[in-house]
């Protein structure tokens, strides 16, 4: 993994000389290599070991999902905020199965960078929601309950939201 700004200080290059090649009349290489450069500027918005993550969580294998993390050695320097954000979007989601304590901790964390889509932030709440009600924090539930339908514009979560709040009633 390199660091986010040598991702960037890569992608200066490949653009110089993309541009060189243009002036000095290779056109077809030029454009290829500013398009190349387009990679190194995508990766750092988008961190690859959060991508290869998100693809192994899909596919519901925990394990591989953490060994991508674990390949991130210093989260707070190599991660721009919403890849900090996502990195512990990821540990909570992968910690809710077995130690809510710790779970908990990162998804409160990854509320408070920023997530940058509403779903993920609904599915973070919902979680914490869930992880409330486990230690009978009722209002906190609610609370969270609320905040995760307004943030799930597209009903994704509706199920997920309904039986929780049934499951509320009983307590």
């Amino acid at each position: 993994m390199y660091n986010k700004n040598i991702k960037l200080f890569i992608a200066a290059l490949i653009i110089g000389s993309g541009i060189w090649q243009i002036i000095e009349g290779s056109i077809g290489n030029g454009i290829m290599l500013i398009l190349l450069s387009s990679i190194f500027i995508f990766l750092y918005f988008k961190n690859e070991f959060i991508l290869l993550a998100f693809l192994k969580l899909r596919k519901q294998d925990f394990e591989g999902a953490k060994a991508w993390l674990d390949k991130i050695k210093n989260p707070e320097t190599a991660l721009t905020t919403k890849q900090q954000g996502y990195y512990n979007y990821l540990l909570g989601i992968m910690l809710s199965q077995t130690n809510i304590s710790k779970a908990e901790k990162y998804l409160k964390k990854a509320i408070k960078l920023g997530l940058s889509m509403d779903q993920d932030l609904a599915v973070a709440k919902l979680n914490l929601a869930g992880i409330a009600m486990t230690k009978r924090r009722k209002r906190e539930a609610q609370i969270l309950l609320t905040e995760a339908k307004k943030l799930d514009k597209h009903n994704m979560l509706k199920d997920q939201i309904n039986m929780m709040k049934q499951q509320m009633k009983k307590i």
